[in-house]
């Protein structure tokens, strides 16, 4: 079984922190590359932060540069969002997406958590 389950989310004032984590079972967490995704109500999903398999290329939203950073512990199986000077517009839920990519040909799957939420509020 492929899971993803995400955890650090909770209530916090305009300014704070938080650091969300997504621990993944089920593949071969190395071969894959992770994203996290947040979503409100009544809007489309979008992608916050990703980062290649390796681990050596990321990128960011416009709106979170220079606040979040993403990372990952292969040891762990783990990808981490550390988000800083958090704004009320980052309320949402945050996703964790897992994308494998295999060749000949090329197919690629995701895989998603169940979601945690985000309230930046005073």
């Amino acid at each position: 079984q492929v899971q993803l389950v995400e955890s650090g989310g909770g209530l916090v004032q305009p300014g704070g922190s938080l650091r969300l984590s997504c621990v993944a079972s089920g593949f071969t967490f190395n071969n894959a590359a992770m994203s996290w995704y947040r979503q409100v109500p009544g809007k489309e999903r979008e992608l916050v932060a990703g980062m290649t398999s390796a681990g050596g290329s990321t990128n960011y939203a416009d709106s979170v540069k220079g606040r979040f950073t993403i990372s990952r512990d292969n040891a762990k199986s783990t990808v981490y969002l550390q988000m800083n000077s958090l704004k009320p517009e980052d309320t949402a839920v945050y996703y964790c997406n897992a994308r494998l990519t295999i060749l000949g040909p090329l197919r690629k799957y995701d895989y998603w958590g169940q979601g945690t939420q985000v309230t930046v509020s005073s």
